[in-house]
């Protein structure tokens, strides 16, 4: 099913050439439309922009416009492909970007492995947007771009490896646990991946209050001293992994009641999910083969299972958070997203499965739900204004 799912999409790209294209908002029929659009006209919002900057937002498509942007170092489960053979998914983000929320986009595949070359063009992009979304960068280098244009940017810079993935997870989880009957507090979760998403998981679920993390990478669980740990590894370790436990992933996955797979197919066994706690919650996310598949885990005693595919129950998404998450921040005007406001994405997503709708296999709407990004946009845009990052 894969290969030929590869092939149609091939065939379809090969017949569209590309996925995006320029759209005209303003009519030019004649000498008076040229006026108006460019010159003498455009003289006017060029000299209102100069004397008053925020007119920028207004009279220019700066208000909806993002951009894409990618060293091509990550893409997908595929690695480091570059940047060139990035653009279709860079091209793909952008289509959704304006399907779900309407919102102007589009891609940008650097040429740089220098995290100071990366972080200087983008910054220099900033006055034709209105918000950056930092896209399949490798770690650890993606933790200090992101961070060093946050610093620099006075619009928001968000990598949606990182945060867009942690926004889906957690909301998701915090219904399975309702199905679980479980508090997030209480519960022993177990994280596979220690790259961008992982780390970034990690860090929001204790952000909502989980307490017993434990994160395993290649090696084997992160703790406290691990010979070898670079710095963003240390870091995790010193905020997650309470006990100090060592082994590996099947060891350390013995008894926990939540498994969260954001790391390479096959990692997760039927055997490893059945000495899983009673009720266990199984979250594999890696694309486009998740680390264990859905049916093994349920028959493992797996209560809920989540994969990040289409063609599967609880798909969890990205473009079920980005979208409305940056329509919030836009609409805000705002200068960050910060992390009340993914915390308010996430809780809006949480609250659109109704305590009456949660079963097994809907835990979490579908992207085409309509509802979504107005929810996730209206409760981003009220953070935003709330902690005063917001311009409007």
């Amino acid at each position: 099913m894969s290969e030929d799912i590869y092939q149609r999409s091939i065939a379809a790209h090969r017949q569209a050439r590309g996925k995006l294209a320029t759209a005209a908002k303003m009519a030019v029929a004649g000498p008076a439309d040229l006026a108006l659009a460019y010159t003498p006209g455009v003289a006017g919002p060029c000299q209102a922009i100069a004397a008053n900057p925020d007119e920028a937002y207004d009279l220019t498509s700066k208000w909806n416009t993002v951009a894409v942007i990618t060293d091509g170092s990550a893409v997908l489960g595929l690695g480091d492909i570059g940047p060139l053979a990035s653009l279709p998914v860079m091209e793909g983000k952008s289509l959704l970007f304006k399907r779900f929320a309407d919102i102007d986009s589009f891609p940008l595949a650097l040429t740089t492995r220098d995290s100071g070359e990366f972080i200087q063009a983008v910054a220099l992009l900033t006055p034709s947007l209105g918000g950056i979304n930092l896209e399949d960068i490798a770690a650890p280098r993606c933790f200090e771009i992101e961070k060093r244009l946050q610093d620099l940017c006075d619009i928001p810079v968000f990598h949606d490896d990182q945060h867009g993935t942690a926004v889906i997870a957690v909301a998701g989880l915090l219904n399975a646990l309702k199905l679980a009957e479980k508090e997030l507090a209480a519960v022993r979760i177990v994280v596979s991946g220690a790259g961008a998403a992982g780390t970034a998981v990690t860090r929001f679920l204790l952000s909502f209050g989980a307490r017993r993390v434990v994160v395993c990478d290649l090696e084997g669980a992160l703790y406290r001293g691990r010979p070898g740990a670079n710095e963003a590894l240390e870091s995790l370790a010193g905020v997650t992994n309470p006990d100090n436990e060592r082994g590996s992933l099947a060891e350390i996955s013995r008894g926990a009641d939540v498994f969260i797979g954001l790391s390479a197919p096959g990692v997760l066994t039927g055997r490893m999910v059945a000495q899983m706690a009673p009720r266990a919650i199984v979250l594999a996310l890696a694309n486009p083969a998740p680390e264990i598949w859905p049916d093994e885990a349920r028959a493992a005693g797996a209560l809920v299972v989540a994969t990040g595919r289409s063609d599967f129950p609880n798909q969890f998404n990205n473009c079920l958070g980005f979208p409305g998450l940056f329509r919030g921040a836009l609409d805000a005007r705002a200068r960050v997203i910060n992390e009340e406001m993914k915390m308010a994405a996430a809780r809006a997503l949480t609250g659109l499965v109704s305590d009456q709708e949660i079963r097994p296999d809907y835990i979490i709407p579908s992207v085409f739900n309509p509802r979504v990004v107005p929810a996730l946009a209206a409760q981003v845009a009220q953070a935003a204004r709330n902690t005063g990052v917001a311009r409007l």
